[in-house]
């Protein structure tokens, strides 16, 4: 599991799904529509805030799964292993590996230009490709127009410490947000494009919505971690972006 996020809180007892896992999904989920919108996002650690303004674009229902990444990339990283899980112990540069690798096999122009020494990228903001979502646009998709620490009740939405049995759980089984976003909070931790604070943490990229072995004050929306782009661990997956 990640080390670094701020958790508070006791261990609760497990408590029954709203849903089936995986109930009423496809293989790869696909992804659903996000309308322009405006979000203020926040930083705990130095008190800042600062709006973004977004135009709409297009995020995964529920993150990657294991057997969408083997489909795509042939490999299965993953600690835990299940088809319907959500793929973990992949790097930062994993997932804009497999974002562009997927653009390819959809005939979509990939999204990032990576260098030829596999340490830097670029982001091509005309391409129609796979892309991973920046963290204004996780935020906005995952308030999904509501304005609380979360968009439902926590034992409803997601899976966390308190109700997962300290287990990754199988994409779709709580209730999604009101634009049909599954998992957004718990399960795992996703990464974004934006680097966390460059002048202080250099390349570190920022991680959203908590996982499942973290206690509830971590999966809120507006929780920010940080975590260095080669990083594989058990607790931290990804979701698919597309610019429309």
């Amino acid at each position: 599991m990640t080390g670094d996020a701020d958790v508070t809180g006791v261990v609760g007892a497990a408590k029954g799904a709203g849903l089936t896992e995986g109930a009423g999904l496809t293989e790869d989920g696909g992804t659903v529509p996000v309308p322009a919108g405006r979000v203020t996002l926040s930083d705990r650690r130095t008190g800042r805030t600062w709006p973004v303004e977004l135009t709409p674009y297009r995020l995964g229902v529920h993150p990657v799964t294991q057997a969408r990444y083997a489909a795509v990339t042939g490999q299965r990283p993953s600690s835990a292993r299940g088809d319907r899980l959500p793929v973990e112990s992949v790097s930062w540069w994993d997932a804009v590996r497999f974002c562009n690798a997927l653009s390819g096999r959809e005939g979509l122009s990939p999204a990032y230009r990576v260098r030829g020494d596999g340490e830097g990228v670029e982001w091509d903001a005309s391409s129609d490709g796979y892309r991973l979502p920046t963290e204004a646009e996780w935020e906005h998709a995952c308030r999904a127009g509501t304005t609380g620490a979360r968009y439902g009740d926590l034992d409803e939405i997601a899976w966390h410490r308190g109700n997962s049995l300290e287990r990754m759980r199988e994409v779709g089984g709580r209730r999604p947000n009101s634009w049909g976003l599954h998992d957004m909070l718990g399960n795992v931790w996703e990464w974004c494009w934006d680097l966390y604070d460059p002048e202080v943490y250099g390349t570190y990229r920022v991680l959203r919505g908590g996982g499942w072995f973290d206690e509830r004050w971590s999966c809120r929306a507006s929780v920010r971690r940080r975590s260095h782009p080669t990083l594989r661990i058990d607790d931290v997956g990804f979701r698919v972006a597309r610019s429309v």
